[in-house]
C-alpha cells in the first residue's frame, strides 16, 4: 500500500512499509518504464556483494558464463543465475546461487534478500514483492579446478 501526494509537477509515493520516499516511475511530465534486464542486474550485483555467495546459476549457466568470458572481448553477465518478472509498480525475483561451505544458509539467505530488496527498491522506485532464493549447491575450496593449484610437471625436453 502506497499514498501518493500529487503536486503540479512532479509525484511522490511514500513506502507504507518502511516510509521511505521514492519517486513514482509516472507523473504528469510522462512515465519510466523499467526493463526486466535492468532489475536483473541490480540483482545480481546487489547478490554478489554478500559474503557467502560464491557463485550465481546452476551448472549449466555457470559453465556457459565461464565460456563467455574467455573470449575477448566480452563482459560479465551480471544477471547470470537471476529472473526477474517487472510490473509497473512490483517486482518478483528470482535468484539461483552457490553458497560457500561453512555459511549458515539461513542467514545467508536472510542477508541476500536484505540487500536485494533495499538495493532494487532505491535504485528502481519499484516495490519487490518477493525475493525467492534456491541454493543449488555449496562450495568447497578443495574443489576448485583452477589450473593455478595443478603442480607444474618438470618439462620432458629442455
Amino acid at each position: 500500500m502506497s499514498q501518493t501526494t500529487v503536486n503540479p509537477s512532479t509525484a511522490v509515493a511514500t513506502s507504507a512499509k518502511s516510509g521511505a520516499l521514492t519517486g513514482s516511475l509516472a507523473s504528469t511530465q510522462g512515465s519510466t518504464t523499467i526493463a526486466d534486464t535492468v532489475v536483473s542486474k541490480i540483482a545480481g550485483i546487489a547478490t554478489r556483494e554478500v559474503n557467502g555467495v560464491f557463485a550465481l546459476g546452476g551448472g549449466t549457466a555457470r559453465a556457459i558464463g565461464a565460456l563467455r568470458e574467455r573470449i575477448p572481448g566480452a563482459t560479465t553477465n551480471h544477471s547470470q543465475g537471476v529472473s526477474v518478472e517487472v510490473g509497473e509498480k512490483q517486482a518478483a525475483i528470482d535468484i539461483d546461487l552457490i553458497a560457500e561451505y561453512g555459511v549458515a544458509i539461513a542467514d545467508l539467505a536472510a542477508g541476500v534478500r536484505r540487500n536485494v530488496i533495499s538495493s532494487v527498491e532505491r535504485m528502481t522506485g519499484l516495490e519487490v514483492t518477493e525475493v525467492n532464493i534456491d541454493v543449488n549447491d555449496v562450495h568447497i575450496p578443495s574443489e576448485d579446478d583452477d589450473e593455478t593449484d595443478v603442480p607444474t610437471k618438470p618439462a620432458r625436453v629442455q
